[in-house]
């Protein structure tokens, strides 16, 4: 009997001493609390900002009102809104929470305006991020930064983990003419950087001049899966349900705009299956996992969706499986399976590209680059040569994010 317990405490302290201290909560240690002291505060926030404890971090500020004499003046909210109920680019207005203003930074503005930044002291940027480019939340920091810039305020970024990891970099860098709110930032369209560590590189390589603070996290570690920190996964938005599904949205997301096949949204399993009803599942897999991708595996798989593409039809495709997160190369990997459907189905494919401009900017701005969608015009076995954009970028990017780490590697 002592001995099962012993284990169990052992397995129970194991756990434990891997919990990660997200920065909100450092932020009202001795080490930081004067930041915000005697502050009117504007909280860039979401569902995503709670505590270890998932306490949501307008209450845990609250405790500490009297003690720091601070006052929550005002919530900001990114694209799904505060709650994160509303679905992609779906436009968001202004509202009240009792005395409190949440204003939208989805909706008519997408920048806090001299109106709503008049009564504000300091700014607190606590979002999870996903650690993809064209997932909207770095972009809105990005904004926020260069607004409190122009208003002389201080900006605080409250850190939480890259749930892909802080290692892995992969993907193509942002040509400027693709630049837009899907993607705004000249890194690789995984980054391998925290969202405190984004803001670094946004203040000095882009020379915005904020007054920037960065909290950092307690115990977080570059190789670390998400579900390794020990923290709470809160959805980021409708179609992020898991911990996991950020390692996945870079597999497929890309693919999903040239409305090609079903990535999953609509099933239980978003951006982890490729699927359509004139794919063979065996075949697809068959050839996917002769390229001997690392860290991922391609399963057969045969599903239903509920709504989007393809609804209630009966479709074969394949359930994508990581196996290696700190080795696995997600839109390397994207690109290899883009560039196989479009080979052993080159009439779908052909059908599929000539469909719409709007999928084709859509692709081109989440890609950062319209080279990807030129050589799927041009290339008739495209896999290897997606593969290859930017690898010398990437390699240069590499020395410039090194100035920003705040973890080692």
């Amino acid at each position: 009997m002592k001995l099962k317990f012993s284990l169990l405490f052992l397995f129970l302290f194991a756990g434990l001493s891997g919990r990660v201290t997200p920065g909100i909560e450092r932020l009202v240690t001795a080490e930081y609390q004067e930041l915000i002291r005697n502050k009117r505060i504007g909280l860039v926030t979401n569902q995503t900002g709670v505590t270890s404890g998932l306490q949501s971090n307008r209450e845990f500020l609250k405790r500490y009102q009297e003690p720091l004499n601070l006052q929550i003046a005002a919530l900001f909210a990114p694209e799904h809104g505060i709650h994160g109920a509303s679905h992609a680019a779906e436009h968001i207005e202004d509202k009240m929470d009792q005395t409190t203003p949440i204003y939208s930074l989805h909706g008519q503005n997408r920048r806090p305006t001299r109106d709503m930044l008049k009564h504000i002291d300091v700014l607190i940027f606590d979002i999870q991020d996903i650690g993809s480019r064209s997932y909207t939340y770095s972009t809105t920091l990005f904004y926020v930064m260069e607004e409190a810039a122009k208003h002389n305020i201080p900006v605080i970024v409250a850190d939480r983990p890259n749930p892909i990891n802080g290692l892995v970099v992969d993907g193509p860098m942002l040509d400027p003419q693709w630049r837009s709110f899907l993607g705004y930032v000249n890194v690789p369209y995984c980054h391998g950087m925290t969202i405190g560590e984004l803001a670094q590189l946004f203040n000095q390589e882009y020379k915005i001049g904020c007054q920037l603070t960065v909290v950092p996290m307690k115990g977080w570690e570059r190789a670390m899966s998400f579900s390794e920190t020990g923290l709470p996964w809160v959805p980021t938005s409708p179609n992020i349900p898991e911990a996991t599904t950020p390692m996945y949205y870079p597999m497929t997301g890309i693919l999903g705009e040239l409305q090609l096949t079903n990535i999953g949204i609509g099933y239980t399993l978003p951006f982890k299956l490729v699927g359509a009803p004139w794919i063979n599942a065996k075949q697809l897999a068959s050839k996917l996992n002769d390229q001997k991708l690392p860290g991922v595996f391609f399963q057969p798989f045969y599903y239903k969706p509920y709504y989007g593409k393809f609804s209630k039809e009966d479709l074969e495709g394949v359930l994508i499986v990581v196996h290696d997160h700190k080795r696995y190369q997600p839109v390397s990997t994207q690109y290899m399976v883009i560039g196989l459907l479009k080979s052993l189905y080159p009439k779908k494919f052909k059908n599929a590209l000539a469909k719409s401009r709007k999928n084709r900017e859509l692709f081109n701005k989440v890609n950062g680059t319209d080279r990807a969608f030129k050589m799927l015009e041009t290339n008739p076995y495209p896999g290897w040569s997606l593969r290859e954009i930017d690898q010398r970028e990437r390699q240069n990017f590499m020395a410039v994010r090194a100035r920003y780490l705040i973890y080692s590697e």
